[in-house]
Formats: C-alpha cells, sequence, structure tokens
C-alpha cells in the first residue's frame, strides 16, 4: 500500500458562508440607505479585521444585514421602500396618522376573546 499525499487545504475547519449570506449578495438585497449604511459598516469592519486580526465584527455586520436582506426580500423591495419612508416621516414628524388608538385595539382584543 503507497502513502499519498494529503492536501492540508482540500478540506478546511472553517465553514464556508452560504451563498446568500455572502457580502455581494446581502448588499444586491438591500436598498437605498440601508446599502449605503451596509457598505460603510462592512468597510470599517473590514480595516478593523486588518488591525486586529479578528473576524468577529465583520459577522457580526454580515450577520446583522443579512436579516434586513431577508426581510426585504420577503416583502419585497417596494414594500420595504414604503415601510423605510414610514418610518422616516414617523421619525420627522413624531405622529403616525395611520395608528389605530390604543383603547380601540384593546377593545378589538377583548371583544375577539370574548368570543
Amino acid at each position: 500500500m503507497g502513502v499519498t499525499a494529503c492536501d492540508p487545504f482540500e478540506s478546511s475547519p472553517v465553514p464556508s458562508l452560504p451563498p446568500e449570506t455572502s457580502p455581494a449578495a446581502i448588499r444586491g438585497a438591500l436598498v437605498g440607505a440601508e446599502r449605503a449604511e451596509f457598505e460603510r459598516s462592512y468597510r470599517k469592519a473590514m480595516a478593523e479585521a486588518a488591525e486586529t486580526l479578528d473576524l468577529t465584527r465583520v459577522l457580526d455586520v454580515l450577520r446583522s444585514y443579512h436579516r434586513i436582506a431577508t426581510l426585504t426580500q420577503r416583502q419585497g423591495p417596494e414594500a420595504h421602500r414604503r415601510m423605510l419612508d414610514k418610518v422616516a416621516e414617523i421619525e420627522r414628524t413624531g405622529r403616525n396618522p395611520d395608528a389605530v388608538p390604543s383603547d380601540e385595539v384593546r377593545t378589538l382584543i377583548d371583544q375577539r376573546l370574548a368570543r
């Protein structure tokens, strides 16, 4: 029986990232300001990683923005943009004209629980 050479790089102990969690895939799924925020955060985390040799912050950024990217894709980019616009309006004005008053919500809950 002969000896075979083993390539230490053939299999890696480091798990590969699923394709949808790659930085390019995440960036592609984000819209508007969230895309710009991701790019800034990712670049900053990569610069930190280059100095510290620690990828923790990079992975944190990817995980956080992957969640946002997933939600964006689930509801659709246009619906996500509308939600972001609504948030911006509420932050700007301090009010949500579409909000249902809490006493109405309580009444509705009470009615449904009484069934």
